[in-house]
């Protein structure tokens, strides 16, 4: 039984609802624009464009976008959810976004001139190469000049958006944007609507995730997200806890077997020691002693 009243929007189904429904459009044309304002300016108008996108001949990959859809300069926007660590994720995103910028070459008298591609990736984790860096949450990302970090192409931005290191409180909060890092990240413990958060589209926001108003057929599709979801998250928090005590236990044994090597070496020494000082009693010569033993002038030269 659920006992959250409001869905979770890191679920497939949670996130296409308040996001990818026709119906809802607002909340995504709201989000985008808080997003992307300072980068393009207001956009006016989105179409849902097909998730399922196919290279230029049967042998290439198949791309599944989470959502995929174009503004009134026909500029296009991929944004998806990714709840844990993918190998290559960087790569797969460069790889998606080659997708809406190779179907701009299908018009006739074609002269190369492309509109805008944005990749958005709203992240359940953070890089292991970002993770030291644990107040930025959001990167820009764009053809640069090295040396100048200048923009050299303008019309490729990917967004990552690291919700984990977003750990502001909402007393902290002031703009709208991270207002709705806020709630995508707080919404199923939420059990009212924040007064802070009484604005029209987060108050539109609320009513379309309260998960009351599902219909029995929605309630299922929901709760088979969300059943995926947590065992996805306990089958990862497993492997941690196992490479944990497998790390451990193997570094139990090294250093048990280090320790063990070194005192069986300590105790040779010792032997060849106590051997050593006899020999010196008995008046071996240093060379005698040397070569029985094995050690070394100075050790000998200390007895």
């Amino acid at each position: 039984m659920l006992t959250e009243k409001y869905l979770n929007p890191f679920t497939d189904y949670g996130f296409k609802r308040i996001f990818g429904e026709e119906a809802h459009k607002d909340l995504l044309l709201d989000f985008l624009n808080e997003l992307l304002r300072e980068e393009q300016g207001e956009i006016k108008t989105l179409t849902f464009l097909k998730t399922e996108q196919l290279g230029s001949t049967e042998t290439d990959r198949k791309a599944i976008f989470d959502l995929y859809c174009e503004n009134e300069k026909g500029e296009k926007f991929i944004v998806e959810l990714q709840k844990t660590k993918q190998n290559f994720f960087k790569d797969r995103a460069l790889y998606y976004s080659t997708f809406p910028i190779q179907e701009q070459a299908k018009r006739a008298n074609w002269n190369y001139r492309l509109t805008a591609v944005y990749t958005i990736a709203i992240l359940d984790f953070v890089f292991d190469e970002d993770k030291n860096d644990t107040d930025k949450y959001k990167y820009f990302v764009k053809l640069s000049d090295i040396e100048t970090n200048k923009v050299f192409y303008n019309k490729l931005t990917f967004v990552y958006l690291e919700m984990p290191k977003f750990n502001k409180a909402l007393a902290e909060i002031d703009s709208r944007f991270e207002k709705w890092l806020y709630v995508l990240k707080h919404l199923p413990e939420l059990e009212k609507i924040p007064a802070k958060l009484t604005e029209k589209i987060f108050k539109r926001l609320f009513e379309v995730a309260e998960i009351a108003k599902f219909n029995h057929e929605q309630l299922i599709q929901y709760e088979d997200s969300l059943k995926y979801y947590r065992d996805l998250n306990n089958s990862f928090a497993t492997a941690r806890e196992d490479g944990k005590s497998q790390g451990l236990a193997v570094g139990l044994a090294e250093g048990l077997a280090q320790g063990l090597a070194k005192g069986l070496t300590q105790g040779k020494i010792a032997e060849k020691v106590t051997l050593a000082t006899k020999m010196k009693a008995k008046g071996y010569t240093l060379d005698e002693i040397i070569e029985l033993t094995g050690l070394d002038p100075q050790t000998l030269e200390n007895l």
